[in-house]
């Protein structure tokens, strides 16, 4: 081949990476600008570390000929993917890009989309989808929607395999919102992104009802409301930082054993705080995210869910450089109780956490589950028991500190010791019983009281009251027996979560042979 040659070859790559770079073209790249929302290609360089995006199918068109298609093509078919790293670690990405047919995914498209995921699976690293679509490619019929379901089949063969990434970007409605849902985690963009099966103008045809499309599937709705998403970013700079965070708690995949997080946090350091922290009045509230933030390692809690059912906590942190998972009952929310939505949440996190062996510490505070019609009707026996089943299915470490009350069936579920839980501990103020002092007072001396009257009824109940507090409001009883395996200081907390977490390091479970359980969906 000759040298001119050679250079008209070579120009005629450059040329049609440009013209794949440019998407949809100048114009349409600046309306997504004037949006207040990067390109396709920005999203993939803002979110990995500079230099190592290896882009996949560059120059991939769709092959449709209906409806004039043939004379419209984009090079990349409206979706970027490829390889690259983030904190050095390898992940695998797609991002759709809104200036090709507004992200519409068609056969081409999916395919893509379809090739990242499966590389991503035989090598073990991280998938990470960035959704910006208006659905399917109306013009390719059938098609568009085989690939969606191409697509969910591999969210699905992924889950558990290695943590999978769900970015929210602009729209994601009809088919398109079950492929994040199935994800691990979804980051939305406040009042930029939003998710929803149907749209506000069918459901003004259908139910009547107006809505707009913010108040509907915006990332307040799904964060707060359905807890659909589990991030709510502020634009999509603080997006990409978050994800970067969160991929520092997690292990590339469930073949892969954690590195230690860097820290120089001494695991000797007192937890001084936690003797005034956690009051010993046990109607009196405090910040259980106090109590994480004192323990884990520099003060650095990485909280999931934040802003949907609050009276539950879960995230990630370290501690001695061990990276964990904490559920935490919150004892400024609903007195902390379990409910439908927190035992949910509680529920999925474990699960993650358990699929890729991050091991958990339970922090415990809790009165039991949430009384009321609504929580009855609602399920809160099935839902109640999804918490309860992920803790008796996890092999991880489990490490449980019980700081205060841990009252009826909500003691067991919070990864008792009854549970399989590794190592129960509490401290001095912690209380185990079917319910608190008053309530149980009432049910086993009502004879006793009944037929007394003002001082004298005041003085017996506060009699009978005391005697109670003095046998079960106190962790001695659950040590005696073995429910509890150490009662603890506040101030050694770190220290001693830190030496079980080391002990735990190689624990192996074997369990019986069976195609999977069958959880209370």
């Amino acid at each position: 081949m000759t040298t001119e040659l050679q250079e008209q070859k070579r120009n005629e790559l450059l040329e049609l990476r440009s013209k794949a770079a440019l998407g949809g073209g100048e114009a349409r790249i600046e309306k997504q600008h004037a949006q207040g929302k990067y390109t396709a290609l920005e999203r993939i360089s803002k979110i990995l570390d500079p230099g190592t995006f290896v882009e996949f199918d560059k120059f991939v068109t769709h092959k449709c000929t209906s409806f004039g298609m043939e004379k419209k093509k984009f090079l990349g078919d409206g979706v970027v993917t490829g390889i690259g790293t983030i904190n050095g670690q390898k992940v695998a990405l797609y991002s759709q890009d809104f200036t090709c047919w507004g992200g519409a995914l068609g056969a081409a498209h999916a395919k893509k989309i379809c090739k990242i995921m499966d590389f991503a699976l035989e090598n073990r690293i991280p998938i990470i989808g960035i959704n910006d679509s208006g659905g399917a490619r109306i013009q390719e019929g059938v098609e568009s929607l085989a690939g969606y379901a191409d697509i969910f089949y591999r969210n699905v063969k992924c889950s558990g395999v290695i943590p999978q990434i769900s970015l929210i970007m602009g729209p994601c409605a009809g088919g398109a919102v079950y492929s994040p849902a199935i994800t691990d985690f979804i980051f939305m963009v406040d009042k930029s992104s939003y998710m929803f099966v149907t749209g506000p103008d069918v459901i003004k045809t259908v139910t009547h009802e107006e809505v707009t499309k913010e108040e509907l599937g915006g990332a307040t709705a799904h964060n707060s409301n359905s807890g659909v998403a589990q991030f709510n970013c502020s634009d999509e700079d603080d997006c990409f930082e978050r994800v970067r965070e969160l991929l520092a708690y997690i292990p590339a995949s469930n073949y892969r054993k954690q590195e230690l997080k860097e820290t120089n946090d001494s695991i000797f350091r007192d937890n001084n705080k936690l003797k005034e922290l956690v009051p010993a009045n046990p109607k009196k509230p405090y910040d259980m995210k106090e109590v994480i933030i004192d323990i884990v390692d520099d003060g650095s809690f990485l909280e999931v869910h934040k802003e949907f059912a609050k009276n539950i906590i879960v995230g990630f942190a370290s501690v001695g450089g061990v990276k964990i998972g904490i559920v935490a009952n919150q004892p400024q929310i609903l007195a902390g109780v379990l409910d439908i939505d927190s035992s949910r949440k509680g529920a999925r996190f474990v699960r993650f956490c358990d699929a890729f062996d991050i091991p958990i510490l339970t922090l415990v505070d809790v009165p039991g589950f949430l009384p009321g019609v609504t929580q009855e009707h609602g399920g809160i026996i099935t839902h109640g028991s999804k918490l309860l089943f992920a803790y008796a299915e996890a092999t991880v470490p489990l490490i449980t500190l019980i700081t205060r009350k841990a009252y009826g069936g909500a003691y067991d579920v919070m990864a008792s010791k009854h549970l399989k839980a590794d190592v129960n501990l509490a401290y001095p103020t912690a209380e185990i019983a079917v319910m608190g002092a008053e309530g149980a007072v009432n049910i086993i001396f009502r004879n006793e009281l009944k037929g007394l009257e003002g001082e004298a009824f005041d003085k017996k109940k506060a009699e009978l009251v005391e005697n109670y507090e003095k046998q079960f409001s106190n962790p001695y009883r659950a040590a005696e027996l073995g429910y509890v395996d150490s009662v603890i200081l506040p101030e050694e907390t770190r220290t001693r979560i830190h030496e079980y977490l080391t002990v735990l390091k190689d624990k192996k479970v074997e369990l019986p042979q069976r195609k999977h359980g069958n959880i209370q969906l």
